[in-house]
């Protein structure tokens, strides 16, 4: 038997998505979300994390989206206060990694606030793979006894959270047989994760996320899907 996650991400950026998510849980197979603590649907989702406690919630790091929480955090931000975007991390790398140690404990520990009980870490735009951070997502994992999202370049020193981790249920790659597929690239016993990103459409999503109209099309599939019997959701 495969034992599946079916992690949304993105959990806290708007109330489209977050009700997006709900749906596909209430409704569908997402049966695990991972929250950002630094946007505007952030307190919405709390509140609707508590009131369906059957779904499995945990900590989506944030560098590139939005604003800090902490405001003296100098290497972490562009002119305007904002997050740096990826593009310019990658390109011109200047954070300084106990400016990012500071900001991601500072968002675990707003989560922790809220009474909710973490499952895992993982990390907005998967940033938390860049080989600069491993030490610091290794720190905080050990820390707060956290496993961790497994990325192309795997983090050592940390629990994974799944044996396998597939980000391809994403734009043009998904599709309303996937989930069919997945006894043939994962072996029986094994615990697989699949990111997905189901939203409805609002002005956050609309004008502020570059993945949009597909949010749609995932929140279609993730409530319409019968998985394979030989498939377990976990």
């Amino acid at each position: 038997m495969i034992k599946l996650i079916v992690n949304a991400d993105d959990f806290g950026y708007s109330r489209g998505v977050n009700y997006g998510i709900i749906d596909c849980h209430k409704r569908g197979i997402v049966n695990s979300a991972t929250m950002m603590m630094n946007m505007p649907g952030t307190t919405h989702a709390t509140r609707l994390a508590k009131e369906n406690p059957t779904l499995q919630v945990g900590i989506h790091l944030v560098v590139t989206c939005g604003k800090p929480l902490l405001k003296d955090v100098p290497s972490l931000i562009n002119e305007n206060g904002n997050f740096k975007r990826l593009n310019q991390i990658q390109e011109d790398y200047d954070i300084n990694l106990t400016d990012l140690e500071r900001e991601w404990t500072a968002q675990i520990e707003a989560f922790l606030a809220s009474g909710l009980v973490p499952t895992h870490l993982d990390s907005h735009h998967h940033v938390h793979g860049i080989k600069e951070f491993h030490s610091v997502i290794r720190k905080l994992a050990n820390q707060y006894d956290l496993p961790v999202r497994l990325t192309e370049n795997r983090v050592e020193g940390v629990k994974p959270f799944t044996d396998v981790f597939f980000e391809d249920f994403y734009g043009e790659t998904i599709s309303d047989d996937y989930f069919n597929q997945l006894p043939e690239r994962v072996a029986d016993g094994q615990t697989v994760e699949i990111m997905c990103h189901p939203a409805y459409l609002d002005d956050e999503v609309m004008n502020y996320s570059s993945y949009n109209i597909m949010r749609v099309r995932e929140t279609a599939i993730l409530t319409s899907v019968d998985l394979p019997d030989s498939i377990v959701l976990v």
